[in-house]
């Protein structure tokens, strides 16, 4: 590969490891929130579990590009599932907690491959949209696309489930020592449904609203803004939960 080549190649590089990690922070939020209620060691299980579904879905996407390309109802069932269950949490009773019994374990982790499809497919056509307009090489076809490219894309996907791996882990204590950081985590996730509800309706087959508007500066910029709002907010409006003195020894 010529030395301008794979400069032009190692700058995308750069730019979609750090676009993995900004899409990868939501994602891991949200399995941290599926994952809560669980028993600690369930917990960690699940988290894994998660981490494997969506690195499967993330290459399968690869390999079904263009066909996704053509498939907009996932993004639109993953956006409605998101919005959801946080209008379902900030609509419940606090007497509704007390009589409701924990989901199972595998009801937790279906909920989380539910959400892992949905985030794959954003993060796959982010991603393939960033690398789509680099130069061709000599590495063959992979999944229908350049190897090079293919390559690339895969660096970034595996970038983006090392994110999800220690932020989810910190989402998960954050949350147990910040209970009533949840109910700002769970407008984040409702929030993050809005985007995907965004690209959805930007999709080639829908085009309600324009791609370019949903790509660009303007959109992102009130993405970021909103989120970085609410958790400030709901960092302050929060507490730490305090020990019992009765469990003190």
């Amino acid at each position: 590969m010529e030395l301008s080549l794979l400069i032009e190649y190692g700058w995308v590089l750069i730019i979609l490891i750090f676009l993995e990690g900004l899409l990868s922070a939501d994602n891991a939020l949200v399995l941290a929130i599926m994952a809560k209620h669980l028993p600690e060691e369930q917990q960690k299980k699940a988290i894994n579990i998660g981490l494997l579904l969506a690195f499967i879905f993330r290459v399968g996407a690869i390999f079904i590009i263009s066909f996704l390309f053509h498939v907009w109802q996932v993004q639109a069932i993953g956006a409605a599932y998101l919005i959801y269950i946080a209008i379902k949490h900030l609509l419940k009773k606090p007497n509704d907690e007390k009589g409701k019994k924990e989901k199972s374990y595998r009801m937790t982790v279906a909920q989380i491959a539910l959400a892992d499809i949905a985030f794959a497919v954003d993060s796959i056509l982010a991603a393939v949209a960033l690398v789509i307009d680099l130069p061709d090489t000599q590495f063959g076809e992979i999944g229908g696309m350049d190897g090079a490219k293919f390559i690339i894309i895969i660096i970034g996907a595996i970038a983006g489930l090392i994110v999800i791996r220690f932020a989810a882990g910190f989402f998960v204590t954050l949350l147990t020592k910040r209970p009533r950081l949840e109910k700002a985590a769970m407008l984040i996730v409702g929030w993050v449904g809005v985007k995907l509800l965004m690209h959805t309706l930007a999709h080639p087959s829908v085009h309600i609203i324009s791609h370019d508007f949903v790509e660009g500066p303007i959109w992102n910029s009130i993405f970021w803004s909103v989120m970085l709002l609410i958790a400030i907010s709901g960092w302050f409006l929060s507490k730490e939960k305090t020990t019992s003195t009765h469990d003190v020894k």
